[in-house]
């Protein structure tokens, strides 16, 4: 059994996907599978992907197709099909340095213990540029304050795999499908602590189409999974009192457009953050109209 699972969700990027296919060929360790979970792609992805497994690649692929349902509900379905020690998703607009399974392998086997609940290394564009700041020079990190620090820029988390089964599944809300798997970082982030790797584990090429654009009219297609995932953020402890600040007001405006109650009387840092979510409110409806 391979000992990591490369893991990605895809909607309709045949067009694209080799790219990723051709980073993982060229890996100068092949201790990997691939996993791609279809989100209900109307494209040629399955034929193309038929075409690979038939390829003496020198690692397994797996093709699952599901109904479409947005990128957490692909992570959820990855998560139930995983039986390798580690797994990390490579989107499919993006690639791996040639060296990267062995980069997060050697990492792991060298520093790896069990309160830590993966890795945590750099994603570089594709001129070969760092996006963000490099990592803390730490044994370990709390990884949900570290996605909450300004200009950080993306990172790639490398995850065990038995805490993401204890973790998952992501809440699934009817006709949502805007809900960021950071979700399960934060989640983890109560209990575990992240090993931090000052390498670069993945290159990005952001899309227009990606999960990134149009963020506004994200809050109101999917208002109830915006407001869990604040909600999992103002459970974290170290958040500093700004960012849980700002988090209760998207709280509060979030639940406000899915129409769901909320006890701001029983929460001051509710309270208090009611005037800037009434705010967040009147923002979001104008840039959406």
């Amino acid at each position: 059994m391979a000992s990591i699972t490369v893991f990605t969700p895809t909607y309709n990027r045949a067009y694209i996907l080799g790219k990723c296919y051709d980073s993982l060929n060229a890996q100068t360790c092949k201790d990997f599978e691939w996993l791609i979970i279809d989100d209900g792609s109307t494209d040629h992805t399955r034929e193309l992907v038929s075409e690979w497994m038939k390829q003496s690649n020198g690692y397994t692929i797996r093709y699952i197709y599901k109904e479409n349902g947005g990128l957490h509900t692909g992570y959820n379905t990855a998560i139930a099909n995983m039986d390798t020690e580690l797994s990390v998703c490579i989107d499919s607009d993006d690639s791996l340095p040639m060296d990267g399974i062995e980069r997060i392998l050697a990492a792991w086997r060298n520093r790896k213990n069990k309160d830590a609940a993966g890795l945590v290394g750099l994603d570089y564009d594709k001129n070969g540029e760092l996006i963000g700041k490099r990592l803390p020079d730490a044994e370990t990190i709390n990884a949900a304050a570290l996605l909450c620090v300004p200009g950080q820029g993306d990172k790639k988390y490398v995850m065990r795999n038995d805490l993401w089964k204890k973790a998952a599944p992501m809440p699934v809300f009817s006709g949502e499908k805007n809900f960021n798997p950071h979700y399960f970082i934060i989640k983890l982030s109560r209990q575990y602590r992240f090993i931090p790797v000052n390498e670069c584990f993945c290159i990005v090429d952001y899309q227009e189409n990606g999960m990134s654009a149009n963020i506004y009219k994200q809050y109101v297609d999917s208002p109830n999974s915006f407001a869990e995932l604040r909600k999992a953020v103002l459970e974290v402890p170290g958040m500093t009192f700004g960012y849980r600040y700002k988090t209760a007001a998207h709280y509060i405006c979030e639940s406000w457009l899915a129409k769901r109650k909320i006890m701001i009387v029983r929460s001051p840092l509710l309270l208090a953050a009611l005037p800037l979510a009434i705010v967040y409110y009147i923002y979001i409806q104008r840039m959406t109209r």
